[in-house]
């Protein structure tokens, strides 16, 4: 689908922090896209009622309507439209609540320039594919294809993609999908999990080769308070976020080999530690 800098999409911006709205509407606007910018969530609403927007990027901790209550009234205005979430490392139960409500994605402070880009463009292409479903008129195939919400396709590749989500959605055990960068691997963790047992609990994403070895491990573990600099309070991590539910793992190879050790404990054990901890924490958790 491209960069996304062709889109020209419409994008709301969502903070009560001045500086951040006016870092990610310059950044986005840089890319090609039209931004509107609000300071909380009963603006963001108003705006919305307003206007049709193809992305709403919005903090989780405001004042008045907080990210999750946003993506709650957004939800009902328009189930379509796309939400990213950004997040503070303490936040790890509203980051739970609001993918089980549905949003998009979700973004961890401190962030870097090239993940916005990258989730900004994923949910943008996303929301294009279900706009280009819903306006495509309806024809009658010559043969019938297995239908899955959230994929579009009728190729006989295609039909052979829906044939095996169909048959390991609830197969227990890890999925590996494999695929060259932008053929949509994490669509295809998306719809898995909207299609097995899992489906009412958590769907967490990470790009293993996008975060520094270190910053990935407390992302995945989570870490204990003192644990290394800057870490001023004990924080959860994906796998304790996405408990009962999914975690995608994209670009796994990327991993150090010690951190692939760790997850190898985590895949065989299901327990693992947080960093700079010393018990053994339990999960439920089914690895893409």
């Amino acid at each position: 689908m491209g960069s996304g800098k062709d889109s020209g999409a419409r994008i709301l911006v969502v903070d009560d922090e001045a500086g951040m709205r006016d870092f990610l509407s310059i950044l986005l606007e840089r890319e090609g896209h039209r931004v509107v910018a609000a300071a909380n969530g009963r603006e963001a609403l108003r705006l919305v009622r307003e206007g049709p927007f193809d992305l709403v990027i919005s903090d989780i901790r405001m004042p008045q309507l907080d990210g999750v209550g946003l993506l709650s009234g957004l939800r009902k205005m328009d189930p379509e439209i796309p939400v990213v979430l950004i997040t503070a490392f303490a936040s790890a139960s509203s980051t739970i609540e609001a993918m089980q409500q549905g949003a998009f994605d979700y973004v961890t402070k401190p962030f870097r320039v090239e993940e916005i880009k990258g989730v900004v463009t994923r949910a943008l292409e996303a929301h294009r594919l279900r706009a280009a479903a819903a306006a495509a008129p309806a024809t009658e195939p010559e043969e019938p294809a297995p239908a899955i919400a959230g994929l579009i396709g009728r190729s006989p590749k295609m039909v052979e993609v829906y044939k095996v989500i169909s048959k390991v959605a609830n197969v227990a055990g890890t999925v590996l999908i494999t695929g060259e960068s932008g053929t949509g691997k994490e669509l295809v963790a998306r719809t898995l999990h909207r299609h097995c047992d899992r489906a009412a609990k958590a769907f967490m994403a990470i790009n293993c080769g996008a975060i520094p070895e270190q910053l990935l491990e407390s992302e995945l573990f989570g870490h204990m308070k003192g644990a290394f600099t800057g870490a001023v309070a004990t924080k959860a991590g994906l796998f304790e976020a996405a408990h009962g539910g999914s975690l995608f793992l994209d670009e796994v190879g990327e991993m150090s080999l010690g951190l692939q050790v760790k997850l190898l404990r985590v895949l065989q054990d299901r327990v693992f530690r947080r960093v700079g901890g010393t018990e053994d924490i339990g999960v439920d958790v089914r690895v893409i």
